[in-house]
């Protein structure tokens, strides 16, 4: 007997009963990005290795360890993409969308990454990116963030998040700061936690993202990232905070905020919750204004955020926010007994459909007696049932059993059964 298949490890799939939830979340999302003037983009899951190494950086973790990166059959090194944000640039660049140019832009997909599977972290999950393109100022990085205020309360999650900011400053000042905290921190190398003794020598700032109690103790004591901001990404962060202090949008300053990728800079945030333990970052963002020009564009701004899905979907769940999802059963079930009527029920049930736009009709179909087809039509959750056989066909008539109601059974005729379901439901 042959080994039964299974999914590969990490990548999941998404059954029946929870696909409502995704396409409630997801319609929620689309329809918040329209309505601000995101339009949306599809990019490939597949793109040059080369993209990701320049963008994300050679000495990240998602590069060294992560990515899912072969050769195709031409010999060219590939990957699946593990982040967003470097294919809608190179498609920007590419298609010559960007270049003085104002564009607001979002997709939706799957990513990919190798690393452990656990709970709202998966080697396939699914991200909405939501990218910006030729605007410098302020009130555009705060313009997402209102943007995302808005979608969680939308989804009605707007009590189950926080807001972090911080700004990471210009390269140069980065630069200085990176100095300055790698002097700090390699007097204590013996007390860092393992990781962060390999990111000391290899990507120092994202040790102050560390989760190692001990490392986080150590770094109260550390430089502090905005005594080494530039003039004017100090001007530019205090005008941030001024646009989200004007909305009444909350917010606290985390100095130790990081972005795991390279090309991030001033501006930075995250949305977190504390509702998912370890896993408590829901979407996360900031400025990016030399990436554009790093692959071989001109110089671009450029600010955007990305949202998990799978840790968004767990939010929503652990919130209760999903019984606001539709209920997707069907509303009317057509059940036939014999030949004639069997043969008219799909002719009837199309009726229906272009009579009742947005109807959900279920046609029993597979055979049975009357018993079986009726468990059938109570089991798919619909409301009515319709029944046809012999007798109702040759008088014209439908007979109409409520399934929710004991006992509740009226004959309609066949010329009206569009209007007393549009009556009825619409209660």
């Amino acid at each position: 007997m042959a080994k039964r298949l299974q999914a590969v490890r990490g990548m999941n799939d998404l059954l029946p009963e929870q696909t409502p939830g995704w396409q409630w979340m997801e319609r929620c999302i689309a329809d918040t990005l329209r309505r601000y003037g995101y339009d949306e983009i599809r990019l490939p899951i597949m793109e040059p290795t080369a993209l990701f190494a320049r963008s994300i950086g050679e000495v990240t973790d998602i590069v060294e360890k992560e990515m899912y990166t072969f050769e195709d059959r031409n010999g060219d090194s590939v990957t699946l993409r593990p982040e967003g944000t470097a294919g809608c640039v190179r498609a920007g660049e590419q298609h010559g969308l960007l270049y003085n140019q104002v564009r607001r832009l979002w997709y939706m997909g799957p990513m990919f990454r190798h690393e452990r599977p656990q709970k709202g972290r998966y080697r396939q999950f699914h991200q909405v990116g939501a990218e910006v393109f030729g605007l410098a100022g302020p009130d555009i990085d705060a313009e997402l963030i209102l943007l995302c205020a808005r979608l969680w309360k939308e989804l009605g999650i707007q009590d189950h998040v926080t807001l972090q900011v911080n700004s990471l400053g210009t390269s140069a000042s980065r630069g200085r700061y990176r100095d300055a905290l790698v002097a700090f921190l390699t007097k204590r190398r013996s007390d860092l936690d393992a990781d962060s003794q390999r990111r000391l020598d290899t990507n120092p700032l994202r040790i102050l993202d560390s989760k190692d109690g001990g490392t986080q103790s150590l770094l109260v004591e550390a430089p502090q990232l905005a005594d080494f901001l530039d003039a004017e990404s100090a001007e530019h962060f205090y005008g941030f905070l001024r646009y989200l202090d004007q909305a009444g949008i909350p917010y606290t300053v985390n100095q130790r905020l990081v972005r795991g990728l390279d090309y991030y800079g001033r501006t930075v945030f995250e949305w977190v919750t504390d509702s998912l333990g370890a896993q408590g970052t829901v979407c996360a963002g900031g400025r990016y204004d030399g990436l554009v020009e790093h692959l071989g564009g001109k110089p671009t701004p450029a600010v955007g955020f990305a949202l998990g899905l799978e840790r968004l979907l767990l939010l929503l769940e652990t919130a209760g926010a999903l019984s606001r999802v539709p209920d997707r059963a069907p509303q009317v079930c057509l059940v036939a007994l014999g030949e004639a009527a069997e043969a008219a029920r799909l002719t009837l049930a199309e009726r229906l459909r272009d009579d009742l736009p947005g109807l959900r009709v279920l046609s029993v179909l597979g055979g049975g007696g009357m018993k079986s087809r009726m468990k059938k039509a109570d089991q798919s959750g619909a409301r009515f049932a319709l029944i046809q056989g012999e007798d109702e066909l040759h008088g014209d008539q439908i007979t109409v059993r409520d399934l929710r109601r004991e006992g509740a059974q009226v004959t309609v005729p066949a010329a009206e059964i569009a209007g007393w379901l549009r009556e009825r439901l619409a209660d």
